[in-house]
């Protein structure tokens, strides 16, 4: 790191750097990524080291960004900022190739598209604007914000607002498991009183199980032909595993089957679910097929009260939301240049009292 220096006059900057999964792999990313627990002694050392006099960390999974108000010049600051982070972690590989550099105003536009998640890998997702909170948090109450990244960042979070409510960029979910229990909730009224029965262990079926419990699903039961990995599944979800050739004596109290099997054929068929329907008092029934090839034949579709979608209409509706939110893009950046604009135009100053007009005699 350069020798400490003295601020300079004049006004501070906002300037951003950072990398992110758009510029640098996991790889790099977790060796420089910051544990909370750091964070307060690294602001420390930006400011003793005079490189800046309010700074904000982010460090998530994807992103790992600096936020500086400082009267450096910037090409000395940015210097000053990627010798601090490799120190910080000891990382001696260059990383001038995965930094991005900004100073005003894209430095202030990419805050506030981070916070409106229009940086983000799920465009529109809402869990970084939770963690830019976090970290401006961290920093505010340690003392290490001051005027300028406190006017930014409540904007930010303020913009985001407005974009949340403006637009529809957050419309719908872009994944397959959140896909899965949109769907649920529009058949159910509630998910409380639902079983759900989980056929195989796959990752895919995990995740749609732990989504639908996280959003209240009442009772999960896992199967597998394995026994003992149903009920490691079944443990990890706080569910119950039964064994594989009871499922189908179960079937007239569930509501949700999540199904991700290696079996060649259809465990289930229209035949077969067309008996076990007559006991089901005109239930329905929502059948996710994620397996490939599929563990359900279509044909059950054409059933009364029954909904089947396999993963291919699960991830045409993900994609179809996903092409959505691309489409309100230029609407939310055009809103974010209008408020940035707003934010670095020097306030007005009142015209001096002109001199008073002549009096007619």
């Amino acid at each position: 790191m350069n020798e400490p220096v003295h601020l300079q006059g004049g006004t501070s900057q906002i300037l951003v750097m950072g990398l992110s999964h758009r510029t640098a792999p996991v790889a790099v990313r977790e060796r420089v990524a910051f544990a909370e627990p750091r964070i307060p002694a690294a602001l420390q050392t930006l400011r003793e080291a005079h490189i800046a006099e309010e700074a904000v960390i982010l460090s998530t999974c994807n992103r790992v960004e600096i936020y500086v108000a400082t009267r450096l010049p910037a090409d000395l600051a940015f210097q000053d900022l990627e010798e601090f982070l490799g120190r910080c972690h000891d990382y001696r590989d260059p990383l001038t190739d995965h930094l991005y550099r900004f100073t005003e105003p894209r430095s202030v536009e990419h805050l506030f598209r981070v916070a409106c998640g229009l940086d983000s890998m799920v465009l529109g997702e809402t869990e970084i604007l939770g963690q830019l909170k976090d970290a401006y948090e961290l920093a505010r109450r340690r003392g290490f914000t001051g005027p300028r990244l406190n006017k930014a960042f409540q904007k930010a979070f303020h913009v985001a607002k407005q974009v949340r409510t403006e637009t529809l960029i957050q419309r719908g979910s872009t994944s397959v498991a959140n896909v899965a229990v949109e769907l649920a909730e529009r058949l159910f009224s509630s998910l409380r009183p639902c079983t759900v029965l989980v056929i195989g262990a796959g990752d895919t079926s995990e995740k749609v199980a732990r989504a639908l419990v996280s959003r209240g699903a009442g009772r999960l039961w896992v199967t597998n032909r394995t026994h003992e990995r149903a009920e490691a599944l079944a443990a990890s979800l706080g569910g119950q595993a039964i064994r594989f050739e009871e499922w189908p004596t179960a079937f007239a109290q569930i509501d949700i089957v999540i199904s991700s099997t290696a079996s060649p054929t259809p465990l289930l068929d229209r035949a077969r679910l067309e008996r076990w329907m007559r006991h089901r008092s005109r239930r329905p029934l929502l059948l996710i097929d994620i397996a490939v090839p599929r563990d359900i034949d279509t044909s059950v579709n054409e059933l009364d009260d029954v909904y089947l979608y396999n993963v291919d209409d699960l991830q045409a509706i993900a994609d179809d939301y996903v092409r959505q939110r691309q489409a309100e893009v230029a609407r939310c950046e055009s809103l974010i240049r209008e408020k940035v604009r707003a934010f670095l135009q020097p306030p007005q100053r009142p015209a001096p009292p002109g001199d008073p007009a002549p009096s007619h005699a």
